[in-house]
């Protein structure tokens, strides 16, 4: 194998010409600009004698007056191949790359560098590993080549006919972008072999490099190509369909949506709005996914009647008849609503109140509704938002989430049509709260009068006029309610029916709406009015009609199933034959039996569905003086007790007791159905009849239940819910009641007919309690209070003018007091 070495000679003193940022390879050739003094000398000089120059790098390209120190030591003899001056006295030129050498010393720094050198030669073993990289080097060359478009094809031809690899090294070296500093070093590798391998890593990097421009620059490309023929395309679609006629479909949907804007009568702050989401709309491309996002926006904005309103029907008298037709009784609801319509009509604008209607279950809230509607010629909408724990559902999303849309408000006025229906929220009292949010306190500005005329929907997040609609709220109980929200509202309540309003109920709308439910004819299924008394007491216990009016439905299933197999079967349904259609009866009156022991008491009862009553019961055994109280009772009723049991100990030698009779027994009160939570101070006067019962050996009058809180000084204290506690006594068959003498006004709220039917007697002091009770007294009154003389005070409603819902003069009308705690289902 041979080996090419030549030992470097000394040369003649050369004239050095610094490159600012350039390195020349033997065998190549490189343009200069030569504009400073120096390098012109030089050049001019050496053109004219024709010797060689010496073109090394600079080691800094900004430096600006190149002294010895500050060129490389290494660099390329040149031969200048052409000269052209320039008018402005610089010289542009060619040279040629001859051999490399070394400068050993400067000579001289002026007018030009001059030094003395020593040439290098190359350094070249041959090799089979050489030819492999001499190949590989060329093959990779090629292939930059082929990525490089602006490349002339001449150079992929001249790579492969270079035998050399030196030459190839150097033409590869000259014709890639490489760094000045990578330039050097390869010009000073002397080494063949070692050369090649840094310029093939080198070439290599360059190579990635390369790729993956040219992978970006064809993405990229395809991706124009893509968007440029679709562009074109649509370009012919829409030249063809001016052609037939025909309209952009992107455009032609915009000028639907800006008809539908101008014909929906919006404010000037929403039309504002709509028309800057159209502008949106028309400039983006249909397949970009925000135009969904607007296209849905303005949909909604066209949908609501900002300016579509109802005409409101103020004919009182029409209105009091469609009422007095939808719906039996009720007068106080009915009397709200034409005071409503009055006003409307007088100043001629109808305001929307906020009205709740608070009651049990099935005594008509939700129907009254449609009946407002109906009477007031407006739309009707309901809103269920019983269970409802995420404010967004009230005010909505807004549009940054995904499948954002309004709020129930918003959606129920563009179901609605009009900007002034009547707007039902109902169980408006189990709206929860969690972490996302209290909707109750986004209802505030909803029912605000003063507020829900610029209503904001965060999906809309634009004002909305609210103050035309007539919102309605139901509810079963007020507590659960906050008070600010309960403060905006105007609350009426609607207590339970009597057996009488059962009856006309299930007359006039009931048995008709199940007849027809059942397909069958007037003919065909008759109940008599006793049948239907007999549904009410011995089938149904509650404070509505909704299980009434679900016994009868049961009825008329039967008898139709019997038609249906005997045609010409007619079905007269009366007391004795109920039986046959609803089985067994499912209530008795028990308030007899569980009456006929010593130590049990009657008490009125409130709950949410209604009134009712509730058995005390009590037990005395020997013992050390503890009493026991069952019946999951709450602290307010067990306070109660206790006070109970105060005032008797008070009183025990009054009882006939011995001073130590307490002391030794051990006393157990007992308030049956022990599943049901009960708590309310109202079953004081209860509680202590029945331990004076048992005290005394004495029965309480089976007829008799009673409701009052209790002190130590023996006071009966009014308490709330009086016409559900004496409805709930009247279903139980209860015909006299005790309550506080304070309460006595509230009695104008209990039907006339029950009035009639009951005997109501109204106590000051627990001994008038006790003397309604065992029929004498058996304490003496420790509390005299004004109109008070020890005896009792029975009303009879031909004493005092309650019947004609009349007081009596000089008396005062006074709001019911509520009970004090309103967390258990049932308050006493």
């Amino acid at each position: 194998m041979a080996t090419s070495t030549t030992r470097g000679k000394k040369l003649d003193v050369l004239g050095i010409l610094p490159l600012q940022d350039a390195v020349l390879f033997p065998n190549t050739v490189i343009p200069l600009a030569v504009v400073k003094k120096p390098g012109i000398a030089l050049v001019e000089e050496a053109l004219r004698d024709g010797r060689q120059i010496g073109l090394v790098a600079l080691k800094d390209k900004d430096t600006e007056d190149p002294g010895p120190d500050d060129v490389r030591r290494v660099g390329t003899l040149g031969s200048i191949q052409r000269m052209i001056k320039v008018p402005d006295g610089t010289i542009r030129c060619i040279v040629g790359g001859n051999s490399v050498f070394r400068i050993d010393s400067f000579t001289q720094s002026e007018p030009y560098l001059a030094a003395k050198v020593t040439e290098l030669p190359d350094e070249t073993k041959e090799s089979g590993e050489l030819v492999a990289m001499h190949r590989n080097l060329a093959g990779l060359f090629s292939k930059l080549i082929g990525y490089l478009p602006q490349a002339p094809r001449e150079m992929e031809m001249e790579v492969n006919n270079i035998n050399d690899s030196n030459l190839l090294t150097y033409f590869v070296a000259s014709s890639m972008r490489l760094d000045t500093a990578d330039r050097q070093a390869l010009l000073e590798e002397r080494n063949t072999e070692k050369r090649m391998r840094k310029l093939t890593m080198l070439l290599t990097k360059e190579l990635e490099v390369v790729e993956l421009g040219h992978k970006i620059q064809s993405d990229i490309q395809r991706e124009m190509e893509k968007n440029q023929r679709e562009f074109y395309l649509r370009q012919q679609l829409r030249a063809i369909q001016e052609e037939l006629g025909e309209t952009d479909p992107q455009q032609a949907e915009v000028n639907e949506l800006r008809k539908k804007i101008d014909d929906a009568s919006m404010p000037e702050e929403v039309r504002t709005a709509a028309d800057r989401e159209l502008d949106r709309l028309s400039k983006v491309p249909t397949a970009s996914p925000e135009y969904s996002v607007i296209r849905t926006y303005i949909d909604w904005l066209v949908q609501l009647p900002w300016g579509k309103s109802s005409a409101d029907s103020l004919d009182i008298q029409k209105a009091r008849e469609i009422l007095d037709e939808d719906h039996y009784d009720l007068e106080k609801v009915k009397d709200r609503i034409i005071e409503y319509l009055a006003v409307g009509k007088l100043k001629k604008k109808l305001t929307g109140p906020i009205l709740c209607f608070v009651g049990p279950p099935g005594v008509g809230k939700t129907s009254l509704g449609h009946s407002i509607a109906r009477a007031m010629g407006r739309k009707f909408v309901r809103l269920s938002v019983g269970g409802v724990r995420d404010e967004a559902e009230i005010r909505g999303h807004r549009r940054t989430y995904i499948g954002a849309m309004p709020g129930t408000i918003v959606r129920a006025l563009r179901d609605a049509g009009t900007n002034n229906p009547v707007m039902m929220i109902d169980e408006i009292d189990k709206v929860g709260s969690d972490y996302r949010g209290d909707p109750q306190s986004a209802l505030l500005e909803v029912l605000d009068p003063s507020q829900n005329f610029s209503f904001r929907d965060h999906y809309l997040d634009l004002p909305l006029d609210l103050s035309q609609v007539l919102f309605v709220c139901t509810a079963n109980q007020l507590e659960t309610i906050s008070p600010p929200l309960r403060d905006r509202m105007e609350i009426i309540t609607l207590s339970g029916y009597t057996e009488f309003e059962k009856l006309q109920i299930a007359k006039r709308y009931l048995i008709k709406k199940q007849r027809e439910a059942n397909g069958l004819r007037d003919s065909q299924a008759q109940i008599s009015d006793p049948a239907i008394r007999t549904v009410i007491n011995d089938y149904t216990r509650e404070a509505g009609v909704r299980n009434l009016e679900r016994e009868i439905g049961t009825i008329f299933r039967k008898v139709a199933r019997r038609i249906a197999e005997e045609p010409r079967f007619k079905a007269r349904i009366k007391p004795e034959n109920v039986v046959d259609f609803l089985q067994k009866p499912r209530y008795f009156n028990e308030v007899k039996k569980r009456m006929g022991h010593i130590g049990v008491s009657t008490g009125l009862a409130w709950t949410p569905v209604g009134g009712d009553i509730m058995f005390i019961e009590s037990t005395i055994m020997p013992g050390t003086g503890k009493f026991t109280l069952t019946g999951q009772l709450g602290d307010v009723m067990k306070e109660s007790a206790t006070a109970a049991i105060s005032y008797l100990r008070a009183h025990s030698s009054e009882l006939g007791l011995q001073d130590d009779y307490f002391g030794k027994h051990d006393l157990h009160i007992h308030v049956p159905a022990g599943a049901v939570p009960k708590d309310g101070p109202s079953a004081g006067i209860a509680l202590a009849t029945s331990i004076a019962s048992l005290l005394t050996n004495q029965k309480v009058d089976a007829n008799l239940a009673m409701t009052g809180e209790i002190t130590l000084t023996g006071q009966v204290l009014p308490i709330g819910g009086l016409k559900e506690k004496v409805l709930g006594a009247k279903r139980a068959g209860i015909s006299k009641i005790l309550l506080p003498k304070r309460n006595e006004v509230d009695l104008e709220e209990v039907p006339k007919e029950v009035r009639d039917t009951m005997t109501f007697v109204a106590v000051d002091d627990i001994s008038d309690v006790f003397e309604q009770a065992f029929g004498k007294r058996i304490v003496t009154p420790l509390f005299l209070g004004p109109g008070s003389k020890g005896e009792n005070v029975v009303v009879p409603m031909r004493r005092t003018n309650v019947a004609n819902g009349k007081r009596p003069s000089g008396e005062r009308k006074r709001t019911p007091a509520r009970a004090r705690t309103a967390v258990a289902t049932r308050k006493h």
